[in-house]
Formats: structure tokens, C-alpha cells, sequence
């Protein structure tokens, strides 16, 4: 795999993700609502500007990052909300999801120093560092 084939997949699964985290931040219920749908809304957040600077990114260095919902679901290895999910299944969902951007995100560091891009190997370092940081977080809460 080329650095700008596994940025795209990076900007289909963050698209997705960026789509299931309204999801959850609209339907959480329970005991847990106002933390829930308080954090589902930073992660959101945080996932647009991750989203655009992984866009930005991949066509700086000559790619086309997929723009479409159709063509990100075809691209995208995170699944979509199915709108059934109980609170527990919401966090441990992210928590999942985070996981397998964290390796993507360690795996495209590799394919892009491999190919001299340091700038998207920063990028990476930098994403997967702020999501090691969110997974540390999501433990703790289903630690309970």
C-alpha cells in the first residue's frame, strides 16, 4: 500500500467515525447522557479537524481523498452506528474504532518514512498520539 492509498482509507474511516459519533451523541441515553453526548461532541470535533488536516494532507503530496459518504463506506474499515446501540456498545464502539485508527495511523508512519514523506509521517505521530490519550480515557470509563 502507497501513503496516499492508506491516507484515503484514513479519511473514509474518519468520515465514518465523524458520522457515527453524531449518531451517538444524539441517541445516548441514560444515567450517563450529559458526560456521553458532552465527550461524543469533543470527539466529533476533534475528528472534523482531523478529518481536514488528513484531507489537506493527502492532496498536498498529489492524492484525491475521497469525498463522497458512498465512496468512504466502500473505503472505510470502521462500521457505521447502527442507531440500536446501548450506552455500553457506544463507548466500547469508539473505544474499538480508536484502536483500529491507532493502527492504521502506526502502520501509515511506516509507509510514509518508507517513502521519505516525514511531514505525513508527523501527521500520523500526531493523530495517534491524541488518540492513544482518548483510549486511555475510554479504559477507565468501562473500567466501571
Amino acid at each position: 500500500m502507497t501513503r496516499t492509498t492508506e491516507l484515503n482509507k484514513l479519511v473514509a474511516n474518519l468520515t465514518v467515525l465523524y458520522t457515527k459519533l453524531h449518531s451517538f451523541h444524539w441517541y445516548v441515553k441514560g444515567r450517563s447522557f450529559y458526560t456521553l453526548h458532552e465527550v461524543f461532541e469533543n470527539y466529533y470535533n476533534y475528528t472534523t479537524e482531523s478529518l481536514d488536516e488528513v484531507a489537506e494532507r493527502l492532496l498536498a503530496i498529489g492524492g484525491r481523498p475521497v469525498s463522497t459518504l458512498k465512496g468512504a463506506l466502500e473505503i472505510a474499515t470502521i462500521k457505521e452506528a447502527t442507531e440500536q446501540e446501548t450506552t455500553s456498545e457506544m463507548v466500547a464502539a469508539i473505544f474499538h474504532d480508536f484502536e483500529l485508527l491507532i493502527n492504521d495511523l502506526t502502520h501509515l508512519m511506516g509507509v510514509a518514512e518508507d517513502e521519505g514523506d516525514q511531514g505525513t509521517s508527523d501527521l500520523a505521530l500526531g493523530l495517534k498520539t491524541q488518540l492513544e490519550k482518548n483510549v486511555w480515557m475510554l479504559k477507565a470509563y468501562l473500567a466501571d
